[in-house]
């Protein structure tokens, strides 16, 4: 029933009517595809005040019945429930603004409109109505296939501002991700973690294809799986990347070490050589032939001993999300945790991680952002030795180490090395970043005091196969310098003040003065690091 004199149907402007509840229809495409989290609240304000605006609707030519024309859903939605619940009149007739009918995508984009401005749509939601928005407009204007670049355009003019980079990320997540991860995408996941996501697939779809393990399609299978595989409310990016790595790494009878580097690289923006790795039977242990180069630019053959089995790749620390520096200390001086989300809700920043188990801690991360040692932290064995523990495990995460760092955390400096880097890492890398990763492990050596250390202290933490083991027991420097590129100190310099990123020369850097202040308080303390009692030392 309308309450201005003009006819309802072929209205040329707006009209404030009274509708029955019945024939007011939810809009079929509205944008927002989850429960609104504001419904129970909203529904026990109507149901005591009664509805507080009026809902815009709109008439398609013919129609005997309305739709909303912008937003109103959950209000016509919960209008619909009380009526069914108490059959009140209160709730049967409605006050509505009845606007002309333009055409479908006029309402769909009145709708997005709405939402925008309440700020509250998920983004696989919005991605979705933008890409209905992009087929209306199509079957609109008669073009087949808008470029979105076309579409960023005609979307301005609607006003909506969406970049083409924006379209392009939401185009990945409808047709690609919707698909495998349905769960995380409708829990939330934003547009940061879309952009991550799509481009591990990238690097992970390159690494693929360099080594020939097969055909589009079967990346495309591999990737499917194993998105799948994880796919839930709380998502975690690491678990399929960690996934993919080792997939890679069994197809290509390669290193896991050297894939993680890889990728790693490629996700910062390094290039590197295309891998093209010959599968080959697997040598017995401790007589794999490999080319160890030694000295400066030296190239010997030598017996190696492989190393260690990499660990469970869920213990890994998260590298990708490093920025700069390191984590905070919280109250509990081992254990390093800090929540850093950033203001579209994405996660930046990386699982903690339990020095004396060595174990990612559930619902923990790491703040990057490094302050000041407080005096506290400073005069705390136990706390410096946990700080000294986390740099290094980022710093060798980063750099294709990660697996050769564990944790001591009432002895020595707080971490130590489990051996050489794996050999197969010669074989893949080119000469610069092997030259960077070999100048790290030294430093990382140095700063763990492998070998200023009691070699009776270190060798208890070693695995009888290892070659820093033998080289350790045997006293034979010459074993581990065979083992491990040694740069003349010019050339170390080089890699480490030019090549290194700026995460992991800002994470050096707090490494080295980490091992300061340890050296500094046991001598203030008369602490012996490698043999005092953690009861005798300050601060354990």
């Amino acid at each position: 029933m309308a309450t201005s004199s003009k006819a309802v149907d072929g209205i040329q402007e707006e009209l404030a009517v009274r509708i029955e509840v019945t024939r007011i229809h939810l809009y079929e495409r509205n944008p927002r595809r989850q429960l609104n989290p504001e419904y129970q609240r909203i529904k026990a304000s109507i149901r005591t005040a009664g509805l507080d605006q009026p809902l815009v609707i709109t008439r398609k030519p013919g129609s005997a019945d309305y739709v909303l024309q912008a937003g109103g859903n959950t209000r016509l939605q919960i209008l619909k429930e009380l009526y069914e619940e108490t059959k009140d009149e209160r709730f049967y007739w409605v006050n509505c603004l009845l606007k002309p009918w333009v055409d479908e995508s006029s309402l769909l984009f009145a709708h997005l409109r709405e939402n925008e401005l309440r700020g509250s749509l998920h983004f696989i939601d919005k991605a979705q109505a933008v890409l209905e928005a992009k087929q209306l407009l199509e079957a609109e204007l008669k073009i087949s296939d808008l470029s979105q670049r076309g579409l960023e355009s005609l979307f301005k003019e609607r006003g909506l501002s969406l970049s083409h980079s924006m379209i392009s990320q939401m185009t990945y997540a409808v047709r690609h991700l919707l698909p495998l991860i349905p769960q995380a995408l409708s829990a939330g996941l934003g547009r940061t973690q879309v952009e991550k996501i799509r481009a591990l697939d990238r690097i992970a779809r390159q690494a693929w294809s360099c080594r020939s393990l097969g055909d589009e399609d079967s990346y495309d299978a591999v990737f499917a799986t194993l998105c799948r595989r994880y796919d839930g409310l709380e998502w975690d990016i690491q678990s399929l990347r960690a996934a993919l790595e080792n997939e890679i790494a069994e197809e290509a009878e390669q290193g896991l070490q050297s894939i993680r580097l890889e990728f790693e690289a490629r996700l910062a923006g390094r290039d590197i050589p295309a891998i093209e790795v010959e599968k080959k039977e697997p040598l017995p242990v401790g007589t794999a032939k490999v080319e160890i180069k030694t000295g400066v630019g030296s190239v010997e053959d030598k017996d190696a001993n492989s190393t260690k089995l990499l660990r469970e790749a869920d213990k890994a620390i998260d590298p990708s999300h490093v920025q700069d520096g390191v984590d905070s200390l919280s109250p509990q001086p081992d254990i390093l945790s800090q929540h850093d989300v950033d203001a579209n809700g994405d996660d930046n920043s990386i699982s903690a991680i339990d020095p004396s188990t060595e174990r990612v801690l559930p619902d923990t991360v790491f703040n990057p952002v490094l302050p000041p040692l407080p005096e506290k932290l400073a005069n705390n064995l136990k706390s410096l030795r946990a700080r000294a523990w986390t740099l290094a495990s980022r710093l060798a995460q980063r750099n294709g180490l990660g697996d050769l760092i564990q944790a001591i955390p009432n002895q020595g400096l707080g971490f130590l090395l489990r051996d050489v880097p794996d050999p197969a890492l010669v074989e893949s890398l080119d000469a610069e970043m092997l030259g960077q990763v070999s100048t790290l492990w030294w430093q990382l050596a140095a700063c763990a005091e492998v070998t200023v250390a009691p070699v009776d202290i270190l060798v208890k933490h070693l695995s009888d196969s290892v070659i820093l083991k033998q080289a350790l027991q045997a006293q034979d420097a010459g074993l581990l310098f065979n083992s491990v590129w040694t740069l003349d100190p010019g050339q170390a310099g080089h890699q480490l003040w030019q090549q290194l990123s700026d995460a992991d020369w800002q994470d050096l850097l707090q490494l080295m003065d980490t091992y300061r202040h340890l050296k500094r308080l046991a001598v203030d303390t008369d602490t012996d690091l490698w043999r005092s009692p953690p009861d005798l030392a300050r601060g354990d």
